[in-house]
């Protein structure tokens, strides 16, 4: 059951909801109903679950990917479920139609390599890849889609706040490309990560870590703390994470670190709430 929750992608949609709630929370953002957050989730098991299964067997015999091959039914399922759940909780969004069309538009680039289809397999060779793609859909939706939404002010605040979740969201993903480096030459897809020795893409890594702490400590306390917190055991499991191939430690407690800083939020602010 556990494994299911998180190789289902169930797991990872309720982080990216809440990722915007922190981004609410942090910029009093509350003109955005319900609504958004489940257009979130259900568009998230949509994308990740068409993403995998697109993902070739033949590559990997991950965990994850055996996983996938028993339950081709079920991601399909999740996939027609995420899309039609998707659909329903747009309807009352259309009005925001164009920043959500772009989340969309981002979303499927990171995917659209593993289509097999000429008009898609091109994006294959594109240097930046996926890496960037996936980077740049994470930290959209969770940090600048609610603004563009409910049309809160940009400060400089915000932006701080932005920069620093992309580059730890980066930082993330770069661990996750750096295991799957086989696997993507293999399928010809090119990334940034392909071309970088380990010893420089070890210093983009670390490069992105900084900057993501960096980027933290303009915001005022206890966010720096909560915000500190992930980029600090990223840092800290890093030799761990090279050496380990454990989707469950991927998926659960690596994917984990991107809403690590929301969750302590939560915490707190219930903690707070019940005193």
């Amino acid at each position: 059951m556990f494994r299911a929750f998180i190789f289902s992608s169930v797991y990872v949609s309720f982080c990216a909801v809440l990722m915007v709630w922190q981004t609410n929370t942090l910029f009093n953002i509350r003109d955005i109903n319900n609504d958004f957050y489940y257009f979130v989730f259900f568009a998230t098991i949509c994308s990740y679950n068409f993403h995998w299964y697109l993902t070739p067997a033949d590559y990997s015999a991950s965990e994850r990917i055996r996983w996938s091959i028993e339950n081709k039914t079920l991601q399909l399922s999740l996939v027609a479920a995420g899309a039609i759940g998707s659909a329903i909780y747009f309807w009352p969004l259309r009005i925001h139609w164009l920043p959500l069309g772009g989340a969309a538009v981002l979303t499927f680039l990171y995917s659209a390599p593993k289509v097999p289809h000429p008009a898609f397999m091109w994006l294959r060779k594109i240097a930046i890849g996926k890496t960037l793609f996936l980077t740049a859909v994470w930290t959209y939706v969770t940090a600048l889609l609610p603004i563009f939404i409910s049309g809160a002010p940009i400060t400089a605040a915000l932006i701080c706040f932005t920069l620093h979740r992309f580059f730890l969201v980066y930082a993330i993903c770069i661990l996750f490309d750096y295991r799957d480096l086989e696997a993507d030459k293999k399928e010809g897809i090119r990334s940034l990560i392909t071309y970088l020795s380990k010893p420089n893409l070890l210093k983009l890594y670390y490069c992105s870590l900084l900057l993501s702490a960096i980027f933290a400590f303009t915001l005022q306390w206890p966010v720096l703390l909560f915000l500190l917190t992930p980029v600090l055991i990223t840092a800290l499991i890093t030799r761990y994470t090279l050496q380990t191939r454990s989707d469950i430690f991927y998926y659960f407690v690596l994917d984990g670190m991107v809403m690590l800083s929301a969750l302590i939020h939560l915490m707190f602010s219930l903690l707070l709430h019940n005193h």
